[in-house]
């Protein structure tokens, strides 16, 4: 919760040349076909985590958890366009809901274009298990110019389909065939805000040789785990192990 509040706070006024968008898919306590309505009202189901990232700071700049419905995507890009202070190039994959969502966020001051990735099947083989676990074939790529005037050599959303792996790899209830799922949608939702704070005001950018944060110009210095601590305002204190190492 302190994380969510922090991200709230200080990522504000954002200068930001060129924007990627995506979704990453994950689910809570059980996938959305196996899941009853009832147990959707209580969050459980899929749940799609949408994440906007600048291109050359490599800051998130907004991340939001829901469906796919266009009413999510229009939250996102309400909350996307709140954060940025000038007018960007933004990318998106082809998903249909960007469509009304960016305008109703940005109007006509947006340089927009959606990146439509067309694929075949995915393996030859005809063994189900194959098919099911082989990665599909990418066909082609089409640079598809939606408002504005983008420029077409920066129509990308490598660096945010990158972030989807961070996501995978830095936080377990992401990874695919995992028992460490989300169990409560609220736990699911903190553990991102925990890692996007982290991630924006902890780790050294390999490329940047600093944080994205500070690349963004939105601090000095490298945050710590102890400063991530000390956002707990109600912080219980420490209690004794009660196991041996």
């Amino acid at each position: 919760t302190a994380c969510m509040a922090f991200h709230n706070d200080m990522v504000k006024d954002v200068k930001s040349r060129r924007i990627q968008a995506d979704e990453i898919w994950a689910f809570v306590n059980s996938k959305e076909k196996n899941t009853s309505a009832e147990m959707k009202e209580k969050g459980n189901g899929d749940a799609w985590t949408w994440v906007a990232l600048d291109a050359d700071t490599k800051l998130a700049v907004s991340w939001y958890v829901g469906n796919r419905s266009a009413e999510t995507a229009t939250i996102f890009m309400n909350d996307v366009a709140s954060r940025i202070s000038n007018r960007v190039q933004l990318t998106t994959d082809g998903h249909h809901a960007y469509l009304e969502a960016v305008t109703d966020a940005f109007g006509s001051q947006i340089d927009f274009a959606q990146l439509v990735k067309v694929y075949g099947s995915s393996s030859d083989s005809n063994s189900p298990t194959e098919r099911k676990y082989s990665p599909s074939k990418l066909k082609s790529i089409n640079k598809i110019p939606v408002s504005g005037n983008p420029d077409e050599d920066h129509v990308s959303t490598s660096y945010v389909e990158r972030q989807n792996l961070n996501m995978r790899m830095s936080m377990r209830r992401f990874t695919r065939l995992t028992n460490a799922f989300s169990k409560k949608l609220e736990n699911h939702c903190h553990a991102i805000a925990l890692h996007f704070v982290y991630y924006n005001w902890c780790k050294v950018h390999t490329t940047l040789r600093v944080t994205p944060a500070m690349e963004a110009k939105l601090t000095k210095r490298v945050m710590s785990i102890e400063d991530i601590a000390s956002m707990m305002v109600d912080a219980k204190p420490n209690r004794p192990a009660t196991y041996k190492k």
